[in-house]
């Protein structure tokens, strides 16, 4: 079983910049593909962004699409999201996911997650 932490959000100010990360333990990282989501206040948990466990392919939704960077190193077992030019609906608690497929962009998929980190955008 993967257990995952994330660290790294916070309050920032509209078109500012955070970096998100995520470290697994429990087993292997690198058989996992990983996928960040995040949920706002009164709305459905949304896909943001995916990285198979190759680091090979990558998947965006489209309102992040230029903006935000995901990333792994599976060498310190840490999957990272680079969030740039923040948006106050960028505001949300974000999660990261594991995988036992090679790749996915649906949370139905994703076994395994982590307890949520806060990104607040607002001036």
């Amino acid at each position: 079983q993967v257990q995952l932490v994330e660290s790294g959000g916070g309050l920032v100010q509209p078109g500012g910049s955070l970096r998100l990360s995520c470290t697994a333990s429990g087993r292997t990282f690198s058989s996992s593909a990983m996928g960040w989501f995040r949920q706002a206040p009164g709305k459905e948990r949304e896909f943001v962004a995916a990285i198979s466990r190759n680091a090979g392919s990558t998947r965006y939704t489209d309102s992040v699409k230029g903006r935000f960077t995901i990333s792994r190193d599976n060498a310190k077992n840490t999957v990272y999201l680079q969030m740039n030019s923040l948006k106050p609906e960028d505001t949300a608690n974000y999660y990261c996911a594991a995988t036992g497929l090679l790749f996915s962009s649906y949370d139905r998929d994703y076994a395994y997650w982590g307890q949520g980190t806060q990104v607040t955008v607002s001036s």
